[in-house]
This record gives C-alpha cells, sequence and structure tokens, in this order.
C-alpha cells in the first residue's frame, strides 16, 4: 500500500491522466481527422525547420526529428512537453540577476592569470574559456586531497563537518536514509546548536524514491536551512530535464568536496547494488574554495528567490596565504539554461591539446558527432587514449547504448576496458600528466547538455598524479574490450541498439 501511495507513484499516474487527456483531445477531431493530421504534418515539417536551425546538439536535433518522423501527431506535443528549456520572464531575470551578482564578487587575481599565460599558452586559453563561460576566476594557493573510494571521501567528510565554525553549504543530487546519511545528518544538528549556519539543497527528483515528501520540512525543524531543486509537480512540462547532478560540500569558506559521491550507502560500499562501487572525490582547501561557496550561493539564491550578501562567506585572506601554492586550479559549473555546452568544452578542450595521453573514467559513453571525432581522430594522431567503464551496469538499457559506441571508439584506436569488480561511478579526465579533471559531469547527453553539473580543473598540480595512480590501479582490474572478443549479436540485438542510439539523446 506505501508503494501506491508514493507521490512517485501518485506523480506519475497523474502524467498518464494527463496524457490521455491529451489524446482524447486530438481524438475528438475524429469527423476531420484527416485535415487535422495533415495540418499536425505541415506543423511537424515546420517544427522540424525550427529545430534544424536552432542552436542545440546536432544529435539532439536528430532525435526529435525522429519522434516527429515516427509520431507525427504526438511529436510537437512532446516536444513541447519534454524538449527545449521553458523559463518564464521572471526566472529570466532572476538568472540575469544572479549571474550579475556572482560575476561581481568572483574576482580574478591579474597576476595569477598573467603567470600562467607565460608559463602555458594552451593552458592559459582553456582556463580563459573556463573563466569567461562559468564564471570561475583561476586559483592558487589551494591544497588538495584525492580520495580514491567512496570510503574515504566519507570519513575526511565527517572530519570537516565536526571542525566547522561558521558555516556548512551542501548540495547534492542523491539523499538516502542509511548509515552515511544518518551520520552527516547527526553532525549539521550538532552543529546547528553550536550556531553554526547550515544549508542543505538536494535534487527533488533525484531523491523521489528515497527521500519522503517535504523532507526539507524535517530538515528545518532541526534549524537546518534546507530546500529542494526543481520541485517535482505531476504537470507535464520540459523542466523534468533539468536537474541539479551537483555534489557540492562548502565548510567555513576553508575547506571544499566534490566528485561523483552522493549520500547514499551504496557510494561507500556500505550495501552493494551493483558489485563493487568505484568512485572519487576531491578536497580543496584554501583560494579555490570561494569559487565553490558562489557556485553554492548563486543556485540557493535562484531556488528560494534571495539575493543576499556573498562577502561575509568569503574566507580570512591572512588564512589563504597560509596556504602552499600547488600549481593553478578552477572549480567550475556548467548551466543548461545558458546554451553554452561548457562541460563538454572543457572535455574538448583537454582532448584537443593531449599530445601523449588521454585516461578516462566515465558510468555511461553516450556521446555526440563532436565528442566522437575528436576523441577519433586524437587516437589516429597516436594519442594513447583509454577509456573505463562499468562491467555491472545500474541501467541496462544505457548500457547497451554505451557499449555500442565502443565498435567506432576501437577502430580508430580508442581503448576500451570494462571495470570488472562492478560499477564505476568516476568522472575523470586526465592528459600528460599535466591536467586533470574531477567532478560530476558524465560523458552522455544528460551531463553534457541538460544537467546543473559541476568539476574541478587542474594544472600542473601534485594531486594529478594521484588521480593517475589511481587510474592506473583501476586498470589493472579492468578487462580490455576488443573487436574480436565482443560479445556477437544477432539480428534483433543489432536492431534493437541501432533504435537505442537513434533516441540516445534523449535518454
Amino acid at each position: 500500500m506505501n508503494f501506491l501511495t508514493h507521490r512517485a507513484v501518485l506523480g506519475i499516474l497523474l502524467l498518464g491522466v494527463q496524457l490521455v487527456l491529451l489524446t482524447l483531445m486530438f481524438l475528438h477531431f475524429n469527423v476531420t481527422f484527416v485535415y487535422f493530421y495533415i495540418f499536425s504534418y505541415i506543423l511537424g515539417i515546420l517544427m522540424s525547420l525550427y529545430i534544424i536551425n536552432g542552436n542545440t546538439n546536432p544529435g539532439y536535433k536528430m532525435a526529435w526529428l525522429w519522434i516527429f518522423l515516427v509520431f507525427p501527431l504526438f511529436g510537437i506535443l512532446f516536444y513541447f512537453i519534454f524538449g527545449g528549456v521553458q523559463l518564464s520572464k521572471r526566472e529570466k531575470n532572476k538568472l540575469k540577476e544572479i549571474y550579475d551578482h556572482q560575476k561581481k564578487n568572483l574576482i580574478q587575481n591579474d597576476d595569477v592569470v598573467d603567470e600562467l599565460k607565460v608559463l602555458n599558452l594552451e593552458a592559459y586559453n582553456q582556463a580563459n574559456y573556463i573563466t569567461k563561460y562559468s564564471l570561475s576566476p583561476v586559483c592558487k594557493n589551494t591544497e588538495y586531497e584525492y580520495f580514491k573510494i567512496g570510503e574515504e571521501y566519507y570519513k575526511r567528510l565527517l572530519e570537516e563537518l565536526s571542525k566547522a565554525k561558521k558555516y556548512i553549504f551542501m548540495e547534492f543530487f542523491i539523499v538516502a536514509s542509511g548509515k552515511m546519511w544518518d551520520s552527516v545528518l547527526e553532525i549539521l544538528k550538532q552543529k546547528v546548536k553550536e550556531g553554526v549556519e547550515v544549508r542543505f539543497m538536494y535534487d527533488d527528483l533525484g531523491c523521489i524514491m528515497l527521500l519522503p515528501n517535504h523532507y526539507y520540512k524535517t530538515l528545518e525543524s532541526y534549524g537546518i536551512k534546507a530546500c529542494t531543486f526543481n520541485r517535482f509537480i505531476p504537470i507535464l512540462r520540459s523542466k523534468f530535464n533539468n536537474r541539479d547532478h551537483r555534489k557540492i560540500v562548502v565548510i567555513d569558506g576553508y575547506v571544499a568536496f566534490t566528485g561523483g559521491i552522493n549520500l547514499a550507502d551504496e557510494y561507500i560500499n556500505e550495501i552493494e547494488k551493483y558489485g563493487h562501487w568505484k568512485d572519487n572525490g576531491v578536497m580543496l582547501k584554501g583560494e579555490a574554495v570561494y569559487n565553490m561557496a558562489i557556485m553554492f550561493m548563486s543556485m540557493w539564491d535562484f531556488v528560494n528567490g534571495s539575493n543576499y550578501s556573498y562577502s561575509k562567506y568569503r574566507p580570512d585572506e591572512k588564512y589563504l596565504q597560509t596556504i602552499c601554492d600547488d600549481g593553478f586550479v578552477i572549480p567550475y559549473c556548467d548551466n543548461p539554461w545558458d546554451h553554452e555546452a561548457a562541460g563538454e568544452t572543457i572535455y574538448l578542450n583537454l582532448i584537443n591539446k593531449a599530445s601523449k595521453y588521454i585516461y578516462i573514467t566515465t558510468p555511461y559513453l553516450i556521446i555526440d558527432n563532436e565528442m566522437m571525432t575528436c576523441l577519433c581522430i586524437a587516437a589516429k594522431n597516436g594519442i594513447d587514449i583509454r577509456i573505463i567503464t562499468p562491467s555491472i551496469p545500474d541501467k541496462k538499457m544505457i548500457n547497451e547504448v554505451t557499449k555500442a559506441y565502443y565498435d567506432e571508439l576501437i577502430q580508430s584506436g580508442v581503448r576500451i576496458f570494462e571495470y570488472e569488480p562492478g560499477f564505476i561511478h568516476a568522472k575523470t579526465f586526465i592528459v600528460d600528466d599535466e591536467y586533470a579533471t574531477v567532478g560530476t559531469v558524465n560523458l552522455d547527453y544528460r551531463s553534457l547538455y541538460l544537467h546543473f553539473e559541476n568539476g574541478v580543473w587542474f594544472y600542473k598540480a601534485s594531486i594529478i598524479d594521484d588521480i593517475k595512480k589511481d587510474y592506473m590501479e583501476t586498470l589493472e582490474k579492468s578487462k580490455e574490450i576488443h573487436l574480436d572478443n565482443k560479445k556477437k549479436l544477432n539480428r534483433i540485438q543489432k536492431l534493437k541498439r541501432q533504435i537505442l542510439m537513434a533516441f540516445a539523446p534523449l535518454m
């Protein structure tokens, strides 16, 4: 009975009712159905022209053109519900206010930029792009700690949360009751009693089957300031596509965490869902932490309609001067509503600048033509490209699409490996012992185009050696996929993959 009354089930039923009603509205025109069908088909052609001439990804366009072809009567309706981003005038104005506020509070140290430009012009160009389109200054005076598994991340997170004196900001895609979240929550409740300001934000759809409805009110009853991103309302609308996939923790402006790890027990292998769960994360201390504080506060402002001062959350300058210099770092974020695919472009820039190797981990490998072309050309030029994906998937259909991309990559010289102990959830790029990124951005259309994401870009930092060492250890536990040892597919399986690939941008 609890399952039947769960808000996710009720929401799906309500959405189904809306679809049925809309269908009946169409069928109501049965007297002049032929004329209505012709009108819809003509309108579908006009919509196709509109999409073709838009500035969205070509793969995304093709998927919608397929829908117009297969479902000419309902394709337009589906597009307006699940297609483009539809923001109200008020939301657009609010986004602009937040953008201006964020830009004013993030100030670039010109000496750091000049130093990077002299050191390496290509690195400077990459950093310049991130700074311009993610509003993230290039930083130094930052120390790092890399976590090659969720258990290490969890241990340090508890330690640093316990030290909080002024404030704690937390933002996650998934939160589930269990050892990990319950222990974190106990610390947050204690910190509130000590006078620490605690703000917590979670994605409502990401937690729909994991947390009770209105769970933020429970958190508020403990004194925690809490909210949900894009609250699930069972009304057909395009914003279902845009989720807050970020993972951010900021403590007192001095310490920050990010990576692929959510607040649920599978991420620390306390429970087993898909074999051994391999993930990673990073901790920053120093100048770059304020970037992540601004990221959190900007999202908080948008969700809550507030616009408060950021300056009181800035760390003490005297403290920053005590931090050892360790390369260049940029915490960055990606926003699907600004029509700039920053997450993908950062990856493409790394691929294009590689001269020796590119090592990648990703749970999903569903890439567009631009990414495919860049990887294949780099491999054909002799760059050592290795990609690790899961052996045990969390989503079987998505994994089928991932495997469908193997052939072209392998034929071009890209080496594909599958993590045999289980599921790899880490999202990592390592390039030439000089660059690395760790964050939340998967190699799939959802992360690259539809979700709010974040990550950290490193150049000439010691943490890159730690990330590479972990990669090589993971590689030893992974099996390389060759064309001659791939499972032979029958015609039905091949057709299934071809169909899935056609609609991959919408998954």
